[in-house]
């Protein structure tokens, strides 16, 4: 289930300072999840990418959808809500 590239694929944004463990980070954008790894975050057994933000997400209160990014920090790989993004329409 691929979807038309994300308009923030290949650049450098802020994570929300507000975000527990990755607050004011910069996000390297690689493009969707679905996109990277073929199919939704909800459905990747055994990711540790995908577990991570499963977790966080869940104690954050994100939506359960697939508005959600691959991309690194500091060269780590992340899964980041688009409402997570600073600047990015919520």
């Amino acid at each position: 289930m691929i979807r038309d590239r994300s308009p923030l694929a290949g650049q450098t944004v802020k994570i929300r300072a507000d975000v527990r463990y990755l607050g004011g980070c910069e996000y390297v954008v690689e493009d969707w999840w679905q996109n990277v790894y073929g199919e939704s975050w909800t459905t990747a057994n055994g990711n540790p990418a995908a577990l991570t933000y499963a977790l966080r997400a869940g104690m954050a209160g994100l939506p359960a959808d697939d508005e959600v990014l691959y991309g690194k920090v500091d060269g780590l790989g992340h899964l980041v809500h688009v409402s997570e993004i600073q600047g990015a329409d919520q």
